[in-house]
């Protein structure tokens, strides 16, 4: 599971659907890999648009990547800042989760992952 999915992920419970704190999900206990890819600045502008920025520095702090910004930089700061464009790059879509598991921070649901694979199968009582 790419870090770019965690940013679209929310819990599953329908108690939490009104709730807040039930987005983003926290990725605990979790095993992360890294698969290059090439690097593409334009599609890289075009997701940073769609992103909760919010949600991405908490998820990247989480993780133990460096400090996001607290603001959003603008598509022309990005377009100038390669080098920064490129850590972006490498954060959302070259890291993926192998293992591990994610938590709602309303509920204390987790979901586990294996093989990358996020199981958001809730049981009966949950529904």
């Amino acid at each position: 599971m790419k870090i770019l999915t965690l940013n679209f992920l929310t819990c599953a419970v329908k108690a939490c659907k009104s709730s807040a704190a039930s987005y983003p999900l926290h990725p605990q206990e979790v095993e992360l890999a890294k698969d290059e890819m090439e690097y593409n600045p334009q599609a890289m502008l075009n997701f940073l648009l769609r992103l909760d920025w919010a949600a991405l520095r908490m998820t990247a702090t989480e993780l133990g990547f460096a400090t996001l910004p607290e603001e959003m930089p603008t598509a022309e700061d990005l377009q100038q800042d390669e080098l920064k464009m490129r850590q972006l790059h490498e954060l959302l879509l070259e890291t993926h989760v192998v293992s591990g598991k994610l938590v709602c921070g309303n509920c204390g649901h987790e979901y586990g992952i294996k093989e990358g694979i996020a199981n958001f199968l809730l049981p009966s009582h949950l529904v």
